[in-house]
């Protein structure tokens, strides 16, 4: 929080998650993307994602361990990377097994079954570092982990949907266009969630095109209709 400001602006303020089709739409660099343009706007802004799932971590100042990824939108947000932006990591110890990093120190091996039924204990530690950062930032751009229409991990979620209902975030998804079938995998994936979690997708997002934005403008225009969502922006392809 910087001195002089508002009294307001010290209790929770913005925050929106970034949702994807799939895992590697996207999603972790336009979080950093869009940390970047609100620090070029003066606006301070922090990452934030629940939950990550990496073998190699990055060590922040103070010794926490957290994903790599919340690391580089940190930089990009120009502030320095902290446990509260990436609360739980899961690093892969064997085939089917995890190391579980809660606050930045290991806390428990899981299986994926056993992971899941700690899920409940842990969604109290998400929020609580999501409202520690909504106290201090402006805003707070959440990344979600793979898709929100997993529909068979939905009951125990706490980093998609099922942080966005707890915290009443708008959502925003991407899609990959250069992949192929994104018209296809937005509306599925909207279509896969429930009416309440329906209620809170904003908007759509177009990632790595590299067309001719004339030809993509009757595709928009029918996915809103269909949706009532407005498609947000269209992100070129760019090299490298």
């Amino acid at each position: 929080m910087r001195e002089g400001e508002p009294q307001e602006r010290r209790g929770l303020n913005g925050a929106l998650l970034v949702a994807g089709t799939h895992s590697d739409a996207g999603k972790s660099v336009v979080v950093a993307g869009i940390c970047r343009w609100l620090a070029r706007e003066d606006v301070s802004v922090a990452p934030f994602k629940a939950q990550n799932m990496a073998l190699n971590s990055y060590v922040t100042r103070e010794g926490a361990e957290i994903g790599r990824a919340q690391a580089a939108q940190a930089a990009a947000a120009g502030i320095e990377p902290e446990a509260a932006m990436n609360p739980i990591l899961l690093k892969p110890s064997a085939e089917r097994e995890t190391q579980v990093i809660v606050r930045g120190k290991a806390w428990a091996t899981a299986s994926a079954r056993s992971y899941g039924g700690m899920k409940k204990d842990l969604l109290p530690v998400v929020l609580e570092s999501l409202e520690d950062l909504r106290s201090r930032y402006e805003v707070v751009v959440c990344e979600g982990a793979g898709s929100p229409a997993e529909i068979n991990l939905r009951r125990n979620d706490l980093a998609n949907m099922g942080l966005a209902r707890a915290a009443n975030l708008p959502v925003l998804v991407v899609g990959d266009i250069d992949r192929g079938g994104l018209f296809a995998s937005l509306y599925g994936t909207l279509a896969l969630l429930s009416p309440e979690d329906q209620a809170l997708v904003a908007g759509f997002l177009v990632n790595k095109f590299r067309g001719d934005p004339a030809m993509l403008a009757p595709g928009l225009d029918r996915m809103t209709a269909l949706t009532g969502r407005p498609f947000l922006g269209t992100l070129p392809w760019v090299r490298g």
